[in-house]
């Protein structure tokens, strides 16, 4: 076990987990993805598990979902009744399947439990992307899923293809081959991969975390249908909170994202998506100014929906200096940040 993960498993003993009816889900909403090319109503049903196996462990320095794990291990049952509590609200459209940990894990979602709610999907849903790590997606796991939906993406958060990032800043607990292996276990099988990238993980400075981010999404694209730049955002219980609180860490600027969507736009092949959570707040990806973050979010959304580069046409704000001056100077500050 490494040093980072006694420090994790340390910051996880402060964290509280959100008490719930066993029955209930952790969190459930609508929206809007893309699909062969067009916007589509999404569904994200979040389950209730007993948490993630590496969370439990430690696990990532940016994670705090491990929250939304049961505060007792839900039974077969309970998973079931979880997913009836939502299941009548689809109709159509993409559903998003997130346990806090993997979906494809035994030992979050028994194997019938998630053999019954791929089979009920599969009668009404476009689409069905869930989340896992790559140690779950096996020949085995994959053909047993695919017995009950002929739509399903898999969807694991590599969040960078550099592996001393991803061991070092974000305690990953596995390797960038991992997750070529197991986008190549899904293409075999006929089902597409989704890759999740965080943009500006802890320790790194803002010029840092916008290279990672193009050079990752370049590095991922032979290997993923779709890249969501999930933009890091500091979370109750992590690391990142503890270096937030200690004026150690700033979640990304808007302006990096714009930056890293231009650089990346028809390079890819892939549809390259990314969702501003918290945008414009002080633990979100924001600008310095504090009046242009909304305009920005705003755009990147719709550069998602859209893959259209005249999203980003009418952005402009004086704090872009600022941006750009951070993006030289914060080399030369330890680590430190320029600005907040």
């Amino acid at each position: 076990m490494t040093a980072l993960n006694n420090i994790m498993i340390e910051q996880r003993k402060r964290q509280k987990i959100n008490e719930r009816s066993p029955t209930e889900v952790a969190a459930y909403w609508t929206g809007e993805d893309i699909l062969d090319g067009m916007p589509t109503k999404s569904h994200t049903i979040i389950f209730q598990t007993r948490g993630c196996f590496w969370g439990l462990k430690g696990g990532c320095t940016m994670c705090g979902y491990i929250a939304d794990a049961a505060a007792r291990p839900p039974s077969p049952q309970d998973l079931l009744a979880q997913f009836d509590s939502v299941s009548r609200r689809i109709d159509h459209g993409i559903v998003k399947i997130f346990t806090s940990g993997s979906f494809f894990d035994p030992g979050e979602v028994p194997e019938f439990v998630r053999d019954k709610i791929l089979s009920a999907l599969n009668l009404y849903a476009d689409k069905v992307i869930v989340e896992t790590r790559p140690e779950f997606v096996t020949d085995r796991i994959i053909s047993a899923a695919k017995l009950h939906t002929d739509r399903l993406e898999v969807a694991i958060g590599v969040e960078t293809s550099n592996d001393d990032i991803r061991q070092n800043s974000i305690n990953k607990g596995f390797l960038f081959s991992d997750f070529i292996r197991a986008s190549e276990v899904s293409r075999a099988h006929g089902i597409t991969t989704k890759a999740y990238l965080m943009m500006k993980p802890p320790f790194l400075t803002e010029n840092e975390a916008l290279e990672d981010m193009v050079k990752s999404a370049l590095d991922v694209a032979p290997y993923a249908d779709t890249i969501s730049i999930n933009l890091c955002n500091v979370q109750r219980g992590t690391l990142v909170d503890e270096l937030f609180y200690r004026k150690a860490y700033r979640p990304p600027w808007l302006w990096s994202v714009v930056e890293v969507l231009r650089r990346l736009h028809g390079k890819t092949g892939s549809v390259i998506m990314s969702d501003p959570l918290a945008a414009g707040q002080p633990r979100g990806p924001h600008n310095f100014c504090g009046k242009c973050d909304s305009a920005f979010a705003d755009a990147i959304r719709r550069y998602s929906l859209t893959q259209d580069l005249k999203a980003f046409d009418r952005l402009n704000c004086g704090c872009r200096a600022l941006w750009e001056k951070t993006l030289e100077l914060e080399q030369w500050t330890f680590g430190s940040p320029l600005v907040y």
